[in-house]
């Protein structure tokens, strides 16, 4: 088993493509192949696999769970500000962990697939992800 912590540098809000920074830190597995499980370490952003090739997809998701989740009148939950419980609506939706198959050292992703972060709060401090690998 391979397990490691990636922190991630602060990010708007919007859906982000980490595949690269997660490709990164497996560069220390010494595993060829199994399972990667990501998991964030937050309930305000989240993770997803989608397009990674248009950046016009991670704008339209962004409009679309705004539309969904942001600015409703009924909302008691702001202890940290008007995007607290939008963020965290968010990010059940979207999830806290994804899970790809490792085969040869690299993530078996398709070709037009990519991790993304999704930051569902205006300002943060960065972010942290844990990678775990179980395989062979």
């Amino acid at each position: 088993m391979f397990q490691t912590t990636l922190r991630l540098r602060p990010y708007s809000r919007g859906f982000y493509l980490i595949t690269e920074a997660i490709e990164n830190a497996l560069k220390a597995c010494t595993l060829k192949n199994g399972i990667v499980h990501i998991f964030i370490k937050h309930t305000s952003a989240s993770l997803t696999i989608n397009e990674n090739a248009d950046p016009s997809v991670r704008t339209d998701m962004e409009a679309f769970f705004n539309d969904t989740c942001d600015d409703k009148e009924y909302f008691i939950h702001t202890y940290e500000g008007d995007d607290d419980m939008p963020a965290h609506l968010k990010g059940s939706l979207l999830g806290s962990s994804v899970i790809i198959p490792l085969t040869e050292g690299r993530l078996n992703l398709g070709i037009w697939q990519g991790v993304y972060l999704g930051e569902h709060r205006d300002h943060t401090s960065g972010r942290e992800i844990v990678i775990t690998v179980v395989g062979t």
